[in-house]
Protein backbone atom coordinates (compact mmCIF):
# COMPACT_ATOMS: atom_id res chain seq x y z
CA UNK A 1 0.00 0.00 0.00
CA UNK A 2 1.15 3.53 -0.74
CA UNK A 3 1.45 5.55 2.47
CA UNK A 4 3.58 8.45 1.21
CA UNK A 5 1.37 11.20 2.68
CA UNK A 6 1.22 9.41 6.03
CA UNK A 7 5.01 9.15 6.05
CA UNK A 8 5.29 12.88 5.36
CA UNK A 9 2.87 13.73 8.15
CA UNK A 10 4.69 11.45 10.56
CA UNK A 11 8.02 13.09 9.73
CA UNK A 12 6.45 16.49 10.45
CA UNK A 13 4.89 15.22 13.66
CA UNK A 14 8.26 13.98 14.88
CA UNK A 15 9.52 17.56 14.71
CA UNK A 16 6.85 18.93 17.03
CA UNK A 17 5.32 16.04 19.01
CA UNK A 18 7.33 13.65 21.23
CA UNK A 19 7.59 10.42 19.28
CA UNK A 20 5.30 11.93 16.67
CA UNK A 21 2.16 10.82 18.53
CA UNK A 22 -0.07 11.98 21.36
CA UNK A 23 -0.43 8.50 22.89
CA UNK A 24 2.49 6.03 22.81
CA UNK A 25 0.91 2.91 21.30
CA UNK A 26 -0.04 4.85 18.16
CA UNK A 27 3.63 5.08 17.19
CA UNK A 28 3.79 1.41 16.07
CA UNK A 29 6.92 0.90 18.17
CA UNK A 30 5.64 -2.50 19.34
CA UNK A 31 5.26 -3.80 15.79
CA UNK A 32 7.74 -1.71 13.81
CA UNK A 33 7.09 0.56 10.86
CA UNK A 34 5.30 3.90 10.80
CA UNK A 35 1.70 4.78 11.67
CA UNK A 36 -0.79 5.84 9.05
CA UNK A 37 -2.84 9.02 9.38
CA UNK A 38 -6.62 8.88 9.18
CA UNK A 39 -8.55 11.38 7.10
CA UNK A 40 -12.03 10.14 7.91
CA UNK A 41 -13.96 7.14 9.22
CA UNK A 42 -17.40 5.70 8.56
CA UNK A 43 -19.07 2.59 9.91
CA UNK A 44 -16.54 -0.22 10.24
CA UNK A 45 -13.89 1.45 8.12
CA UNK A 46 -11.20 4.10 8.38
CA UNK A 47 -9.75 5.95 5.38
CA UNK A 48 -6.19 7.21 5.46
CA UNK A 49 -4.74 10.31 3.81
CA UNK A 50 -3.34 8.21 0.97
CA UNK A 51 -6.74 6.81 0.02
CA UNK A 52 -6.26 3.38 1.62
CA UNK A 53 -9.27 1.78 3.29
CA UNK A 54 -9.07 -0.46 6.36
CA UNK A 55 -11.53 -2.60 8.25
CA UNK A 56 -11.12 -1.16 11.74
CA UNK A 57 -11.01 -3.34 14.85
CA UNK A 58 -9.57 -0.64 17.11
CA UNK A 59 -12.66 1.58 17.14
CA UNK A 60 -10.91 4.55 18.73
CA UNK A 61 -9.73 2.07 21.41
CA UNK A 62 -13.27 1.11 22.37
CA UNK A 63 -15.69 4.04 22.22
CA UNK A 64 -16.95 3.38 18.67
CA UNK A 65 -19.29 0.54 19.63
CA UNK A 66 -21.86 1.82 17.12
CA UNK A 67 -19.27 2.29 14.40
CA UNK A 68 -17.67 5.49 13.17
CA UNK A 69 -19.79 8.51 12.34
CA UNK A 70 -22.99 7.24 13.96
CA UNK A 71 -25.72 9.59 12.62
CA UNK A 72 -27.49 9.88 15.98
CA UNK A 73 -24.27 10.93 17.71
CA UNK A 74 -23.27 13.40 14.99
CA UNK A 75 -26.71 15.00 15.08
CA UNK A 76 -26.68 15.28 18.88
CA UNK A 77 -23.28 16.99 18.88
CA UNK A 78 -24.26 19.39 16.08
CA UNK A 79 -27.52 20.41 17.76
CA UNK A 80 -25.86 20.86 21.15
CA UNK A 81 -22.93 22.86 19.73
CA UNK A 82 -25.35 25.47 18.39
CA UNK A 83 -25.95 26.54 21.99
CA UNK A 84 -22.29 26.59 23.06
CA UNK A 85 -19.47 24.14 23.60
CA UNK A 86 -18.67 24.66 27.29
CA UNK A 87 -20.21 26.59 30.16
CA UNK A 88 -18.48 25.69 33.43
CA UNK A 89 -22.01 25.86 34.83
CA UNK A 90 -24.40 22.92 35.36
CA UNK A 91 -26.32 22.03 32.20
CA UNK A 92 -29.47 19.86 31.85
CA UNK A 93 -27.63 17.01 30.15
CA UNK A 94 -25.58 16.25 33.28
CA UNK A 95 -28.40 14.95 35.52
CA UNK A 96 -29.87 13.15 32.51
CA UNK A 97 -26.59 11.28 31.98
CA UNK A 98 -26.21 10.60 35.69
CA UNK A 99 -29.71 9.17 35.94
CA UNK A 100 -29.16 6.94 32.91
CA UNK A 101 -25.90 5.52 34.31
CA UNK A 102 -27.52 4.86 37.69
CA UNK A 103 -30.47 3.13 36.04
CA UNK A 104 -28.21 0.95 33.89
CA UNK A 105 -25.73 -0.05 36.62
CA UNK A 106 -27.49 -1.11 39.85
CA UNK A 107 -24.35 -0.77 42.01
CA UNK A 108 -24.20 2.95 41.17
CA UNK A 109 -26.48 5.19 43.24
CA UNK A 110 -24.63 8.42 42.50
CA UNK A 111 -22.10 9.29 39.82
CA UNK A 112 -19.74 12.14 39.06
CA UNK A 113 -18.54 13.02 35.59
CA UNK A 114 -14.93 13.85 34.77
CA UNK A 115 -12.83 14.07 31.60
CA UNK A 116 -10.96 10.79 31.18
CA UNK A 117 -10.63 7.27 32.44
CA UNK A 118 -7.42 8.26 34.19
CA UNK A 119 -9.29 10.94 36.13
CA UNK A 120 -12.02 8.46 37.01
CA UNK A 121 -9.72 5.81 38.46
CA UNK A 122 -7.50 8.35 40.20
CA UNK A 123 -10.53 9.95 41.83
CA UNK A 124 -12.10 6.62 42.79
CA UNK A 125 -8.95 5.59 44.62
CA UNK A 126 -8.74 8.92 46.43
CA UNK A 127 -12.37 8.50 47.41
CA UNK A 128 -11.80 4.94 48.65
CA UNK A 129 -8.93 6.12 50.81
CA UNK A 130 -10.94 9.03 52.15
CA UNK A 131 -13.99 6.89 52.92
CA UNK A 132 -12.09 4.05 54.64
CA UNK A 133 -9.41 6.23 56.23
CA UNK A 134 -6.85 3.71 54.97
CA UNK A 135 -3.91 4.24 52.63
CA UNK A 136 -3.05 1.03 50.80
CA UNK A 137 -4.55 -0.14 47.49
CA UNK A 138 -4.27 -3.53 45.81
CA UNK A 139 -4.02 -3.58 42.01
CA UNK A 140 -3.19 -6.41 39.67
CA UNK A 141 -0.19 -6.89 37.44
CA UNK A 142 -1.32 -6.21 33.88
CA UNK A 143 -4.36 -4.14 34.80
CA UNK A 144 -3.98 -0.58 33.50
CA UNK A 145 -5.87 2.18 35.26
CA UNK A 146 -4.58 5.27 33.53
CA UNK A 147 -1.37 7.18 34.06
CA UNK A 148 -1.89 8.61 37.56
CA UNK A 149 1.36 8.34 39.51
CA UNK A 150 0.26 5.83 42.15
CA UNK A 151 -1.12 3.47 39.50
CA UNK A 152 1.87 3.35 37.15
CA UNK A 153 3.21 0.31 38.94
CA UNK A 154 4.31 -3.17 37.91
CA UNK A 155 4.63 -6.20 40.17
CA UNK A 156 7.79 -6.94 42.07
CA UNK A 157 9.30 -10.40 42.48
CA UNK A 158 6.72 -11.47 45.02
CA UNK A 159 3.03 -10.98 45.56
CA UNK A 160 3.58 -8.77 48.57
CA UNK A 161 6.31 -6.59 47.12
CA UNK A 162 5.61 -2.88 47.31
CA UNK A 163 5.04 -1.40 43.89
CA UNK A 164 7.88 0.33 42.10
CA UNK A 165 7.24 3.06 39.55
CA UNK A 166 6.71 1.85 36.00
CA UNK A 167 7.58 5.27 34.58
CA UNK A 168 10.37 7.77 34.99
CA UNK A 169 9.24 10.86 36.87
CA UNK A 170 7.25 8.93 39.47
CA UNK A 171 9.00 8.99 42.87
CA UNK A 172 8.96 5.61 44.67
CA UNK A 173 7.26 7.30 47.62
CA UNK A 174 4.22 7.92 45.43
CA UNK A 175 3.70 4.18 44.94
CA UNK A 176 4.67 2.85 48.35
CA UNK A 177 1.03 2.28 49.27
CA UNK A 178 0.22 0.36 46.07
CA UNK A 179 0.37 -3.43 46.40
CA UNK A 180 0.59 -5.46 43.19
CA UNK A 181 -0.51 -9.08 42.93
CA UNK A 182 -0.99 -11.45 39.97
CA UNK A 183 -4.47 -11.56 38.46
CA UNK A 184 -6.49 -14.74 39.06
CA UNK A 185 -4.37 -15.59 42.15
CA UNK A 186 -6.56 -15.81 45.27
CA UNK A 187 -3.71 -16.77 47.59
CA UNK A 188 -1.73 -13.64 46.74
CA UNK A 189 -4.71 -11.44 47.65
CA UNK A 190 -5.24 -13.25 50.94
CA UNK A 191 -1.54 -12.84 51.75
CA UNK A 192 -1.68 -9.11 51.00
CA UNK A 193 -4.53 -8.60 53.45
CA UNK A 194 -2.80 -10.74 56.08
CA UNK A 195 0.41 -8.74 55.75
CA UNK A 196 -1.41 -5.39 55.94
CA UNK A 197 -4.21 -5.82 58.50
CA UNK A 198 -6.64 -2.90 58.62
CA UNK A 199 -4.57 -0.90 56.13
CA UNK A 200 -6.04 -1.72 52.71
CA UNK A 201 -8.60 0.79 51.44
CA UNK A 202 -9.63 -1.23 48.42
CA UNK A 203 -8.93 -3.40 45.43
CA UNK A 204 -9.06 -1.88 41.94
CA UNK A 205 -9.18 -4.07 38.87
CA UNK A 206 -10.41 -4.40 35.34
CA UNK A 207 -13.00 -7.17 35.79
CA UNK A 208 -11.88 -8.30 32.33
CA UNK A 209 -8.26 -7.19 31.90
CA UNK A 210 -7.88 -5.75 28.42
CA UNK A 211 -4.65 -3.79 28.59
CA UNK A 212 -2.37 -6.79 28.37
CA UNK A 213 -4.29 -8.26 25.49
CA UNK A 214 -7.43 -9.89 26.88
CA UNK A 215 -7.87 -12.58 29.50
CA UNK A 216 -10.83 -13.54 31.65
CA UNK A 217 -11.35 -13.95 35.37
CA UNK A 218 -11.40 -17.59 36.43
CA UNK A 219 -14.70 -18.97 37.68
CA UNK A 220 -15.36 -17.67 41.19
CA UNK A 221 -12.48 -15.15 41.19
CA UNK A 222 -14.58 -11.98 41.13
CA UNK A 223 -16.89 -13.50 43.76
CA UNK A 224 -13.81 -14.13 45.91
CA UNK A 225 -12.71 -10.49 45.59
CA UNK A 226 -16.19 -9.30 46.53
CA UNK A 227 -16.24 -11.54 49.60
CA UNK A 228 -12.76 -10.73 50.90
CA UNK A 229 -13.18 -6.97 50.52
CA UNK A 230 -16.46 -7.07 52.42
CA UNK A 231 -14.92 -9.17 55.16
CA UNK A 232 -11.85 -6.92 55.46
CA UNK A 233 -13.72 -3.60 55.36
CA UNK A 234 -12.13 -2.61 52.02
CA UNK A 235 -13.86 -1.34 48.88
CA UNK A 236 -14.06 -3.21 45.59
CA UNK A 237 -13.48 -0.89 42.62
CA UNK A 238 -14.28 -2.03 39.11
CA UNK A 239 -12.49 -0.15 36.35
CA UNK A 240 -15.11 -0.45 33.62
CA UNK A 241 -13.69 2.30 31.44
CA UNK A 242 -13.36 -0.30 28.70
CA UNK A 243 -16.02 -2.89 29.60
CA UNK A 244 -18.72 -0.48 30.75
CA UNK A 245 -21.68 -0.47 28.33
CA UNK A 246 -19.66 -2.72 26.01
CA UNK A 247 -20.08 -6.17 27.54
CA UNK A 248 -23.74 -5.40 28.12
CA UNK A 249 -26.03 -2.61 29.23
CA UNK A 250 -24.77 -2.99 32.80
CA UNK A 251 -21.19 -3.75 31.82
CA UNK A 252 -19.01 -6.54 33.19
CA UNK A 253 -20.66 -6.37 36.61
CA UNK A 254 -24.00 -7.22 35.06
CA UNK A 255 -22.45 -10.04 33.02
CA UNK A 256 -20.72 -11.57 36.06
CA UNK A 257 -23.44 -10.58 38.56
CA UNK A 258 -21.05 -8.80 40.94
CA UNK A 259 -21.79 -5.50 42.68
CA UNK A 260 -18.64 -3.47 43.35
CA UNK A 261 -18.60 -0.52 45.75
CA UNK A 262 -17.25 1.91 43.15
CA UNK A 263 -17.16 1.79 39.36
CA UNK A 264 -15.21 3.79 36.79
CA UNK A 265 -16.46 4.54 33.29
CA UNK A 266 -15.33 6.29 30.11
CA UNK A 267 -15.09 5.69 26.35
CA UNK A 268 -18.64 4.66 25.32
CA UNK A 269 -20.43 7.08 27.67
CA UNK A 270 -18.83 9.95 25.75
CA UNK A 271 -19.84 8.74 22.30
CA UNK A 272 -16.27 9.29 21.08
CA UNK A 273 -15.63 12.58 22.91
CA UNK A 274 -13.31 12.86 25.94
CA UNK A 275 -15.13 11.67 29.06
CA UNK A 276 -14.86 9.81 32.33
CA UNK A 277 -17.09 9.04 35.29
CA UNK A 278 -16.99 7.25 38.61
CA UNK A 279 -19.87 6.25 40.84
CA UNK A 280 -21.05 3.92 43.55
CA UNK A 281 -22.94 3.70 46.79
CA UNK A 282 -24.43 7.02 47.89
CA UNK A 283 -22.74 6.97 51.31
CA UNK A 284 -19.35 6.70 49.61
CA UNK A 285 -20.02 9.23 46.86
CA UNK A 286 -21.30 11.78 49.38
CA UNK A 287 -17.76 11.97 50.78
CA UNK A 288 -16.87 14.04 47.71
CA UNK A 289 -16.70 17.83 47.90
CA UNK A 290 -18.82 19.90 48.27
CA UNK A 291 -20.59 17.48 50.65
CA UNK A 292 -17.53 15.80 52.08
CA UNK A 293 -13.79 16.17 52.59
CA UNK A 294 -12.55 14.35 49.44
CA UNK A 295 -11.72 16.95 46.80
CA UNK A 296 -12.23 16.39 43.07
CA UNK A 297 -12.95 18.92 40.33
CA UNK A 298 -12.71 19.54 36.59
CA UNK A 299 -13.24 22.58 34.39
CA UNK A 300 -14.80 20.58 31.54
CA UNK A 301 -16.49 17.88 33.62
CA UNK A 302 -20.00 17.29 32.31
CA UNK A 303 -19.15 19.06 29.06
CA UNK A 304 -22.41 19.44 27.08
CA UNK A 305 -20.96 18.04 23.84
CA UNK A 306 -19.65 14.91 25.55
CA UNK A 307 -22.91 14.47 27.44
CA UNK A 308 -24.96 14.83 24.26
CA UNK A 309 -22.78 12.37 22.35
CA UNK A 310 -22.81 9.89 25.20
CA UNK A 311 -26.56 10.08 25.70
CA UNK A 312 -27.12 9.49 22.00
CA UNK A 313 -24.84 6.45 22.10
CA UNK A 314 -26.51 4.99 25.18
CA UNK A 315 -29.99 5.47 23.75
CA UNK A 316 -28.94 3.40 20.74
CA UNK A 317 -27.74 0.64 23.07
CA UNK A 318 -30.59 0.63 25.56
CA UNK A 319 -32.87 -2.03 24.03
CA UNK A 320 -30.12 -4.68 23.87
CA UNK A 321 -30.33 -5.53 20.17
CA UNK A 322 -26.85 -4.19 19.48
CA UNK A 323 -25.39 -6.49 22.13
CA UNK A 324 -27.08 -9.52 20.57
CA UNK A 325 -25.61 -8.61 17.19
CA UNK A 326 -22.15 -8.05 18.67
CA UNK A 327 -22.26 -11.40 20.44
CA UNK A 328 -23.19 -13.14 17.20
CA UNK A 329 -20.43 -11.52 15.18
CA UNK A 330 -17.95 -12.02 18.01
CA UNK A 331 -18.70 -15.74 18.04
CA UNK A 332 -18.30 -15.86 14.25
CA UNK A 333 -14.93 -14.11 14.46
CA UNK A 334 -13.72 -16.37 17.27
CA UNK A 335 -14.69 -19.58 15.49
CA UNK A 336 -13.24 -18.38 12.20
CA UNK A 337 -9.91 -17.24 13.62
CA UNK A 338 -9.44 -20.44 15.60
CA UNK A 339 -10.17 -22.53 12.53
CA UNK A 340 -7.85 -20.45 10.33
CA UNK A 341 -4.98 -20.75 12.81
CA UNK A 342 -5.52 -24.49 13.22
CA UNK A 343 -5.64 -25.03 9.46
CA UNK A 344 -2.33 -23.17 9.10
CA UNK A 345 -0.74 -25.11 11.98
CA UNK A 346 -0.24 -21.94 14.04
CA UNK A 347 -0.65 -22.02 17.82
CA UNK A 348 -2.90 -19.11 18.80
CA UNK A 349 -4.88 -18.51 21.97
CA UNK A 350 -7.82 -16.52 20.63
CA UNK A 351 -9.67 -15.08 23.60
CA UNK A 352 -13.01 -13.27 23.44
CA UNK A 353 -15.82 -11.99 25.55
CA UNK A 354 -18.71 -10.26 23.81
CA UNK A 355 -17.28 -7.80 21.30
CA UNK A 356 -13.75 -7.75 22.77
CA UNK A 357 -11.00 -10.10 21.60
CA UNK A 358 -7.28 -10.81 21.42
CA UNK A 359 -5.07 -13.47 19.87
CA UNK A 360 -1.84 -14.57 21.56
CA UNK A 361 0.81 -16.49 19.63
CA UNK A 362 1.40 -19.14 22.27
CA UNK A 363 0.30 -22.71 22.86
CA UNK A 364 -0.31 -22.19 26.58
CA UNK A 365 -3.49 -20.79 28.20
CA UNK A 366 -3.40 -17.10 29.15
CA UNK A 367 -4.81 -16.19 32.58
CA UNK A 368 -2.58 -13.25 33.60
CA UNK A 369 0.11 -10.92 32.33
CA UNK A 370 2.90 -13.46 32.96
CA UNK A 371 1.12 -15.89 30.63
CA UNK A 372 0.53 -13.10 28.09
CA UNK A 373 4.24 -12.28 28.03
CA UNK A 374 4.95 -15.76 26.67
CA UNK A 375 3.33 -14.82 23.36
CA UNK A 376 5.64 -14.60 20.35
CA UNK A 377 5.66 -10.83 19.81
CA UNK A 378 7.85 -10.99 16.72
CA UNK A 379 5.31 -13.31 15.11
CA UNK A 380 2.50 -10.99 16.17
CA UNK A 381 4.29 -8.04 14.51
CA UNK A 382 4.50 -9.97 11.24
CA UNK A 383 0.84 -10.91 11.56
CA UNK A 384 -0.14 -7.30 12.26
CA UNK A 385 1.60 -5.97 9.15
CA UNK A 386 0.27 -8.79 7.02
CA UNK A 387 -3.27 -7.95 8.10
CA UNK A 388 -2.65 -4.23 7.61
CA UNK A 389 -1.47 -4.84 4.05
CA UNK A 390 -4.66 -6.83 3.53
CA UNK A 391 -6.71 -3.83 4.65
CA UNK A 392 -7.50 -5.01 8.20
CA UNK A 393 -6.43 -2.74 11.04
CA UNK A 394 -5.81 -4.42 14.39
CA UNK A 395 -4.31 -2.79 17.47
CA UNK A 396 -0.58 -2.24 16.84
CA UNK A 397 0.45 -4.14 19.97
CA UNK A 398 0.17 -7.71 21.19
CA UNK A 399 -1.02 -6.33 24.49
CA UNK A 400 -4.14 -4.48 23.38
CA UNK A 401 -7.67 -5.77 22.88
CA UNK A 402 -9.61 -5.60 19.63
CA UNK A 403 -13.19 -4.36 19.33
CA UNK A 404 -16.14 -5.17 17.13
CA UNK A 405 -18.78 -2.54 16.43
CA UNK A 406 -22.41 -2.63 15.41
CA UNK A 407 -21.25 -1.55 11.95
CA UNK A 408 -19.23 -4.72 11.40
CA UNK A 409 -21.15 -7.20 9.25
CA UNK A 410 -20.85 -10.95 8.84
CA UNK A 411 -19.20 -10.13 5.53
CA UNK A 412 -16.59 -8.05 7.33
CA UNK A 413 -15.90 -10.94 9.67
CA UNK A 414 -15.60 -13.38 6.75
CA UNK A 415 -13.16 -11.06 4.99
CA UNK A 416 -11.09 -10.74 8.19
CA UNK A 417 -10.92 -14.49 8.73
CA UNK A 418 -9.98 -15.06 5.08
CA UNK A 419 -7.17 -12.51 5.34
CA UNK A 420 -5.95 -14.02 8.61
CA UNK A 421 -5.89 -17.49 7.06
CA UNK A 422 -3.59 -16.26 4.29
CA UNK A 423 -1.33 -14.37 6.70
CA UNK A 424 -1.09 -17.31 9.13
CA UNK A 425 0.34 -19.45 6.31
CA UNK A 426 3.22 -16.97 5.86
CA UNK A 427 4.31 -16.91 9.50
Amino acid sequence: MNRAKSDELFAESLRYIPGGVNSPVRAFRAVGGKPFFVERAAGSRVYDVDGNVYLDYVGSWGPAILGHGCPAIIKAVQETAKHGTSFGIPNPLEPKMARLVCEAVPSVQKVRMCNSGTEATMSAIRLARGFTQREKIIKFDGCYHGHADSLLVKAGSGALTFGYPDSAGVPPAFTQHTLVTPFNDEEAVRAAFQANPGQIAGIILEPVPANAGLYLPKAGYLEFLREITQREGALLIFDEVMTGFRLGWGGAQERFRIKPDLSCFGKIIGGGLPVGAFGGRAEIMDCLAPLGPVYQAGTLSGNPLAMAAGLAALEELRDGRVYQQLEQHGAELEAGMKAAASHAGIQVQFQRIGSMFCGYFTGAPVHNVADAMKSDRARFARFFHGMLDAGVYLAPSQFEAGFLSASHSSGDVERTVEAAGKVFKTL
